[in-house]
């Protein structure tokens, strides 16, 4: 059985629960982990809050150190904490691969920013005085963290709070810890004190609430479905904690008749079937231009027909598993309603059949056209490999079309015009827009959603801000 690391020790729950964790592909138990308390999680944020004085007094240049030192030692275990990862989420081994090194990346990035926190001096109207801002790290911080990238969006939170002097908790996903204790039990290794890092594993009606609820949490950070960010809003807020969630998306891409179509294919068959098309910024909604779209679909169905579903640990799979069947039975259900009402499936749409695939959560990549923009496979997040598609005349019905919708995570635009794009840049109603560019996150950019899709930044320099607070100063000299 795997264990929890709370105040820098390896432990299991105080209720001797265990959970197993499953292998999407077949069924399989990977491994085994605490099912944490209250208690367990309570004992980690004390931990925690403990540790935050000698911490945050530790200069920024060392904070910095650690962190990449932690980034050696993990870049020792990269294939052995991938293939962990492909067992316990489903993605193929090379998306494994992508993922880990994104989120050695983002650790590297926010080391490099430890150093660069700068406060001001400020010019006050009496004489003999003057004010400072000065910016200190917000406290004990909790990071909530999805089964779609475990990794990556953990180190979103960890990299920021730990540069910034933050002590923090990360609660992974039930169904996904296991690479994740790997990755904070080397971090610990590499000397980054006890009680600084830890995480808890168990559900988050348990340890999330504590986490939530706690008051000696002053920060959370969520990344997760819209309506329990809702719920972590609301709970959060008892306390007033600073918080921020990262939530659902529906990204729309729009392809111009002008765009280029070999790239703006393969934008759309990876933009959407990547990790099973299980990412808050996948293409969601396809809309072509009338006069390029038979053409296109064509091609994108040629396309898709041609990615290889099959065993997440094969190197030639483009396509694994989803990651439970209960994301399975929603992204069929949602189907299921747009066909009747009228929806055409043009490849896909069902399991895919033989031996190999039956005890695993599989699901064909899928193409839908004719689709009723009042269905659940349009107003919905759709958290799997199923496209809908649609024809508009022009970039105002494009644009009109994109914006129908609650979310307002990413949206991309495919021309080779340059008023097209800054048309847009400006009207689309996205706190990330890509021109001709695949929907990727960068840590060197704020990354989050406007509307139903979130409040606030991951990413950027500008992540490091909701780490820190403000303290105003006058001094009288």
């Amino acid at each position: 059985m795997a264990k929890m690391c709370i105040g820098g020790e390896w432990v299991g729950s105080t209720t001797a629960k265990e959970r197993a964790i499953i292998n999407p592909a077949n069924g399989e138990v990977v491994d085994t982990v605490p099912e944490a308390s209250a208690e367990d999680m309570r004992a980690a944020i004390d931990a925690a809050q403990a540790a935050l004085p000698a911490w945050s007094a530790t200069p920024a240049e060392r904070r910095a150190h650690l962190l990449l030192k932690g980034v050696e030692l993990l870049e020792q275990h990269k294939q052995e904490i991938a293939c962990v990862l492909t067992r316990e989420q489903g993605k193929p081994l090379a998306e494994s691969l992508r993922e880990f090194e994104h989120f050695l990346h983002g650790l590297t990035f926010y080391a490099g920013l430890a150093s660069k926190i700068r406060g001001a001096q400020v010019a006050l109207p009496q004489d003999g005085m003057f004010g400072m801002v000065v910016k200190q790290p917000v406290g004990v911080c909790g990071a909530i963290v999805p089964w779609n990238f475990p990794l990556t969006l953990m180190g979103t939170k960890v990299g920021p709070a730990l540069a910034a002097g933050n002590t923090i908790i990360v609660k992974p996903a039930a169904t996904t810890p296991l690479a994740t204790i790997q990755c904070i039990g080397l971090l610990n290794q590499a000397g980054i004190p006890n009680g600084v890092l830890s995480v808890v594993t168990g559900q988050g009606s348990t340890v999330g609430e504590e986490l939530l609820e706690n008051p000696k949490v002053r920060r959370i950070a969520f990344t997760g479905s819209t309506p329990v960010g809702k719920h972590v809003m609301e709970v959060a807020g008892r306390t007033l904690k600073r918080v921020t969630l990262e939530l659902g998306g529906s990204d729309p891409m729009i392809v111009c008749d002008d765009a280029d179509i070999k790239k703006a294919l393969t934008g759309a068959s990876v933009g959407r079937f990547y990790n099973c098309g299980q990412a808050c910024l996948a293409i969601k909604r396809l809309y072509l231009f009338d006069s390029i779209a038979d053409a296109f679909i064509q091609q994108l169905v040629e396309k898709v027909q041609r990615l290889t579903v099959g065993d997440p640990m094969d190197e030639q799979t483009r396509v694994g598993p989803m990651h439970t069947k209960e994301q399975r039975q929603e992204i069929e259900e949602q189907l299921e309603s747009a066909v009747k009402q009228g929806a055409k499936v043009l490849i896909g749409g069902k399991r895919p059949e033989g031996e190999k695939f039956a005890k695993g959560n599989y699901f064909l990549p899928t193409l839908v056209t004719e689709v009723d923009p009042s269905t659940r496979l349009v107003r919905e997040e759709v958290f799997g490999p199923a496209l809908p598609i649609f024809r508009v005349k022009d970039l105002d019905e494009a644009i009109e079309q994109a914006n129908a919708s609650i979310f307002g995570l990413g949206a991309s635009i495919w021309t080779r015009d340059l008023a097209k794009s800054t048309r847009a840049v400006k009207d689309l109603q996205a706190g990330n827009v890509w021109v001709n560019s695949l929907h990727i996150g960068y840590d060197e950019l704020p990354f989050g959603g406007v509307k139903q899709s979130g409040i606030g930044r991951e990413h950027g320099p500008e992540a490091l801000e909701h780490y820190l607070e403000l303290k105003g100063v006058v001094m009288a000299t």
